[in-house]
């Protein structure tokens, strides 16, 4: 590592303070592979990457290399939403139950779209017993999720669904348009727009593939201290942050944690998204549906359909800012104020839920730049 590190691509010398950033993320802050791309007034200003794809340090981070996002995935799914809103095909004030007449049961008749994607319906996961394959098991989870009763009443307050939104989403976006979220990413995110970006990843693809690996140091929370909604979400089954290295892991349909990409694709779907969808559709995905301190992550969260909204900072001073992050240390955002996208993936997960130096890093140095 230390100051032998390949730094490759290409940086705008308007944003040499995000190279110098990138570079002492390894120097300082021990990344091992990772990538940095900044999309500015429509232009790729930044497309940065460097290190190595595995923790042996044999195989150079490329140009196509592809990491799991974790939850920076959640904000690929909120574009999909925000795709089928423009197209006319739902609205965020439609409820579930409407296209999904299951979803119903125990209370749950009136949860919409927009409560759904923004973490108010009560389903933050199982609440009886679960294993790893359960959250892999598609259909028969969503029939689980759907039949359950909620945790908190929907509609009080978000709660994170850090992976049953995953589960839910592709099911209902597959009731609406036809495709599961899956289908629908490698038909016109991937094919129609080009960018590399799909949710699990096929088998041919695993030669480019990073390999997670695990936080330096990972504490296990005390499982007595946590709430109902917190077990459902963090707790029931555990998650291993090494799941992403299995193949039962990437061949699943997880909108919410299993996505593949870069940041030259992340950042390019963004920017493709604020810049090119309608203006009501983008309004109406990131307007703000709730607010407060998160009955999951117990920290406060400003929640659109999909996308977490920018709070104290952490996608830089506009409170227009959008986008997502995911466990360890990814994240990908727009800010139509400021008319830029941005992304960061690596391998080298971390261990803060929130304010990763390395992020901070990042995008701080993105817009001391502009």
């Amino acid at each position: 590592m230390g100051t032998n590190v390949l730094i490759s691509g290409h940086c705008d010398e308007r944003f040499a303070a995000v190279r110098e950033a990138f570079e002492e993320n390894f120097t300082r802050r021990g990344d091992i592979g990772a990538a940095v791309s900044l999309i500015f007034a429509g232009e790729t200003v930044v497309d940065l990457r460097g290190g190595w794809r595995d923790a042996a340090r044999t195989g150079p981070w490329e140009a196509d290399t592809v990491v799991n996002l974790w939850s920076t995935t959640k904000g690929v799914g909120a574009i999909c939403f925000a795709m089928l809103a423009d197209r006319g095909l739902m609205s965020y004030e439609d409820r579930v139950a409407d296209y999904w007449p299951a979803f119903g049961a125990n209370g749950k008749d009136q949860v919409t779209i927009g409560m759904l994607l923004s973490h108010q319906a009560g389903l933050s996961g199982f609440d009886t017993p679960a294993a790893v394959g359960d959250l892999l098991a598609g259909a028969t989870a969503a029939d689980r999720l759907a039949a359950q009763a909620p945790l908190w009443e929907p509609g009080s307050g978000s709660g994170y669904h850090a992976i049953s939104i995953g589960i839910l989403a592709t099911a209902l976006f597959e009731r609406i348009e036809g495709r599961s979220l899956k289908a629908f990413v490698r038909d016109e995110i991937a094919g129609t727009l080009g960018l590399d970006i799909a949710l699990g990843l096929a088998p041919a693809d695993d030669g480019r593939r990073a390999e997670i690996i695990a936080p330096p140091e990972l504490s296990s929370a005390d499982i007595g201290q946590l709430t109902a909604p917190q077990i459902a979400a963090l707790a029931n089954p555990p998650l291993d942050p090494l799941l992403p290295n299995d193949p039962a892991w990437r061949a699943a349909d997880l909108a919410s944690a299993n996505g593949h990409s870069n940041a030259a694709a992340l950042a390019r779907l963004y920017a493709h998204f604020y810049r090119g969808v309608g203006k009501d559709a983008l309004a109406m995905a990131t307007q703000a549906r709730i607010e407060g301190v998160d009955l999951v992550l117990g920290l406060p969260a400003r929640w659109a359909a999909g996308f977490l909204l920018n709070s104290d900072g952490i996608y830089g001073p506009n409170e227009a800012a959008f986008g997502h992050s995911g466990w360890g240390g990814s994240f990908a955002f727009a800010d139509p104020a400021a008319d830029l996208a941005m992304s960061y993936t690596m391998n080298r997960m971390g261990t803060l839920l929130r304010d990763d130096p390395r992020n901070l890093a990042l995008i701080g140095a993105a817009y001391a730049s502009l």
